[in-house]
């Protein structure tokens, strides 16, 4: 079950209403956003690219930059390494692009997920010394590759780091001591001292503010020229994906750029994207978060999952619309491969805690050694959605089992991994998620300590689900709807506003969909007005719910001849559903009570 809490975080709402323009129901959603300060209110509103940060507030931008101009000047040969990831493949693509744009003598590389693991290894620096690279440039990657960066220096390559990721320390005696690697420039807004006003960015976008500043300093002009070139824009929509894809809060600066970068996708400039687009069947007029997260940026993760993530790379960088719509087509079969592989072991894995004492403990640890292990996040994360729990999920690798864990709020997986970290061959990760390998013979005992150090109470396992107002839905109308629009886009940081009602009667329902997991009913309030209402929820859930507290003829009868009996609290969002040219207002039902 969940627990409701109404945010009650205060302000003048009817000031700030009249200040701009807007509901007192959107100035309090505004504010349960933390967003407060006048000027803040007004970015998150009307923000625009001019408002974007300069990109030499980034520390080491101008060694940075001013060392590619001199190694393109002498024809020097440049590497760029990313990372197998959506952040790690936009962000190579937009320094490949910025570096030719330069006229560099530039190639890309990306590391293989099973061979090479994340980001550089002594392997990939070797390669590309027996290559000629001179010059190695990472992104999203780095910051923690000080015996690589070593290794390249050593064999006589300059090397600069694009990242952002947290930057490793030691503590000792209670102080930080961080450590920066050894490169000829470092930029990642997370150094100690940088004094970039917004450091959560990706990895994307630190790439994007390096070519923003290359080709300023190139072209003797201002970096808002660059920005707002035919490359400027192109490359903005990567940050964007990228923003998305790699799940940063959409807040401040980051808001602008994935706000900017949908608009701009609407017309895309890279063939590769719009062919991926076309392949999905994604309508461009109406990209958003959910499609970048969902549909587009699926398909760029499951080449890295299951092949090479160099395929991605290669559709964004392609000039032939004919081989776009091929590399494009490879990766939507290489993702519902995946998807189909992802649900076998969502099975697999419901199926062994179900049939076993895993499902009473506080930790669930599963072990599928046939799984792939590039997939043992998502099923990890479709499991601790499930039971609301934390979850790891393990698989059997080349050498010994790798597995992968998704948290809940109250349990700090990094943290709880820590005081068992003699059992891991290697481990890493935060609060939420995770990584780590260890021997098998050790599964067991991991399972065990896990749950023996485990401190959570029943409460903890209770999601806890954040209202922003409790309003009637008379309140909603299509003109209310147009104005939520203006709170978009919607995602991590920025999640869409949830409403309440308490007393909604259900009074004829139907089931939809080719799967028939869709609830679509007719309801009504306490006054006697009535709304369509639409749960793409657990469906048998709320059934089960429904004939437990009312009845089991009580639910057949919603479903067949209508009833007055049900009656349920809802947490709900109000929606425009176009239909054959109709336009009418429904409510979609997120929780219920």
């Amino acid at each position: 079950m969940s627990k409701w809490m109404v945010a009650t975080k205060r302000a003048d709402f009817n000031a700030i209403s009249q200040k701009f323009q807007i509901s007192p129901v959107l100035a309090r959603i505004i504010r349960n956003r933390d967003v407060i300060e006048e000027q803040d209110i007004d970015k998150f509103l009307n923000g625009t690219r001019a408002q974007l940060y300069a990109p030499e507030l980034l520390k080491d931008m101008e060694q940075a930059t001013d060392l590619l101009l001199d190694k393109i000047t002498e024809g020097k040969r440049i590497r760029v390494i990313g990372d197998y990831d959506i952040d790690g493949i936009c962000s190579t693509y937009i320094l490949y692009r910025g570096l030719c744009e330069c006229g560099a003598h530039v190639d890309t590389a990306i590391p293989h997920r099973i061979h090479d693991g994340y980001g550089l290894n002594d392997n990939l620096i070797q390669e590309a010394s027996d290559d000629g690279t001179d010059t190695v440039v990472t992104c999203d990657n780095g910051i923690a590759a000080y015996a690589q960066i070593e290794l390249a220096i050593s064999l006589g390559m300059t090397v600069i780091v694009t990242d952002h990721h947290e930057v490793p320390y030691e503590e000792i005696d209670g102080i930080r001591h961080y450590k920066i690697p050894m490169a000829a420039a470092v930029v990642d807004p997370k150094q100690e001292d940088c004094n970039y006003p917004f450091p959560e960015i990706c990895g994307a976008v630190v790439a994007y503010k390096l070519v923003l500043a290359l080709l300023s300093k190139k072209n003797h002009c201002d970096w808002h020229d660059v920005m707002e070139s035919e490359l400027g824009l192109e490359l903005l929509e990567f940050a964007a994906f990228a923003t998305i894809g790699d799940v940063m809060e959409l807040k401040d600066e980051n808001r602008i750029i994935v706000k900017s970068g949908l608009a701009l996708m609407k017309n895309t400039r890279n063939i590769g994207l719009k062919a991926l687009m076309q392949v999905t069947q994604t309508d461009p007029s109406q990209v958003k978060p959910y499609t970048i997260g969902f549909v587009l940026g699926p398909c760029l993760n499951a080449t890295g999952r299951l092949d090479t993530a160099v395929t991605a790379l290669k559709l964004f960088q392609t000039k032939s619309y004919d081989e776009a719509v091929m590399l494009a087509g490879d990766l939507k079969a290489l993702n519902d491969s995946r998807k189909e592989l992802t649900l076998k072991g969502v099975d697999e894995a419901i199926e062994q805690i179900e049939g076993s004492d895993i499902g009473k403990d506080k930790v669930l640890v599963v072990y599928l050694p046939e799984v792939h292990e590039s997939l043992a996040g998502i099923i990890a994360g479709r499991i601790r959605e499930k039971y609301y729990k934390p979850t790891f999920v393990l698989t059997k690798a080349e050498d010994g089992v790798k597995g992968s864990g998704r948290s809940i709020e109250a349990f700090h997986m990094y943290d709880e991994m820590t005081k068992c970290k003699e059992l891991f061959t290697k481990y890493g990760g935060h609060k939420l998620a995770a990584g780590l390998s260890l021997p098998e013979e050790n599964v067991d005992t991991f399972r065990r300590t896990l749950n023996e150090n485990c401190q959570l109470t029943e409460d903890d396992f209770e999601e806890k689900v954040l209202i922003d107002v409790p309003m009637p839905m008379d309140y909603a109308s299509l003109e209310f709807v147009a104005e939520l629009d203006r709170l978009e886009p919607f995602g991590n940081g920025n999640p869409k506003p949830q409403f309440a009602q308490k007393n909604v009667h259900f009074i004829s329902g139907k089931v939809l969909g080719a799967n028939r997991n869709v609830g679509k009913y007719r309801v009504e309030d306490d006054n006697g007005r009535k709304y369509e209402l639409i749960y793409f929820g657990d469906l048998e859930g709320l059934n089960a719910y429904m004939a437990q507290k009312y009845g089991a003829k009580a639910v057949d009868r919603l479903y067949t001849e209508g009833t007055h009996d049900i009656e349920l609290s809802v947490v709900y969002y109000p929606e425009k559903n176009e239909f054959r040219g109709n336009v009418s207002l429904q409510m979609v039902m997120k929780y219920y009570q």
